[in-house]
């Protein structure tokens, strides 16, 4: 799988589509940010401030799902030996940090207004930072260890004991009292925020769906380069 990735037909199909999905996130995001800013209402308490939502949430979501992919991916790994999930996850780690980071960044904003202060050690908040030790962890043994085995085998390793925070920070406005609200979005019970909020919500958080894929991409190929380059010295 990883030759067929690397050959010059795929290089041309993958610069194609990826154009196309560049096209279709920038028409996206656009869409997003008129509903978002213009189109959604103000929230009776909050005012104008609930609009970090609309890029808070879906950074937080994401960070937690490409968590969750690299763990999986790390776990196949480390039973499969499948090269190919290794470098799926290497690709995606730097997008996961990056939201998790938009996400206390802009959790930190919304938190002064609403709760008083930028930083609290809130279970949901220091949950969350957790996460982007454990994405720092991740990134730093990529970079500092040389050896390609032994650098899959520890990221595979922190991946999977990492998988563990993520729940911890799903529940946690539910096992403790904490400042941060309960989820309104629920996929076994009706939802409590309204659709005219819902909807720009799912708006940016497909569009931010849509950008991690693009970046993806790019950094799959150039790691597959980077591995037959690095197999073949």
């Amino acid at each position: 799988m990883l030759d067929y990735l690397s050959t010059k037909n795929f290089k041309h199909v993958h610069d194609h589509y990826l154009f196309w999905i560049k096209i279709f996130f920038l028409t996206l995001v656009i869409f997003g940010l008129i509903t978002s800013l213009f189109v959604s209402p103000a929230d009776y308490l909050q005012g104008d401030t609930v609009r970090i939502m609309y890029v808070h949430v879906p950074a937080s979501w994401l960070a937690l799902q490409i968590f969750a992919v690299m763990s999986i991916c790390s776990f196949i790994t480390l039973i499969f030996k499948t090269r190919v999930f290794t470098l799926i996850a290497k690709s995606v780690a730097p997008i996961g940090f990056t939201f998790s980071l938009i996400s206390l960044f802009t959790g930190s904003i919304w938190g002064q207004p609403t709760w008083g202060t930028f930083w609290t050690w809130d279970a949901r908040l220091t949950s969350m930072l957790v996460l982007v030790i454990f994405y720092i962890i991740y990134i730093i043994i990529w970079k500092i260890i040389p050896k390609f085995n032994l650098a899959e085998k520890l990221t595979s390793i922190v991946s999977l004991i990492g998988l563990a925070n993520l729940p911890i920070i799903k529940f946690s406005v539910e096992w403790w009292n904490t400042l941060h609200q309960p989820s309104t979005i629920k996929l076994t019970e009706s939802s409590t925020i309204h659709s005219t909020m819902l909807t720009p919500l799912l708006i940016m958080f497909f569009a931010f769906l849509i950008f991690s894929i693009i970046i993806f991409l790019i950094r799959f190929k150039l790691e597959s380069l980077n591995l037959k380059i690095n197999s073949n010295r």
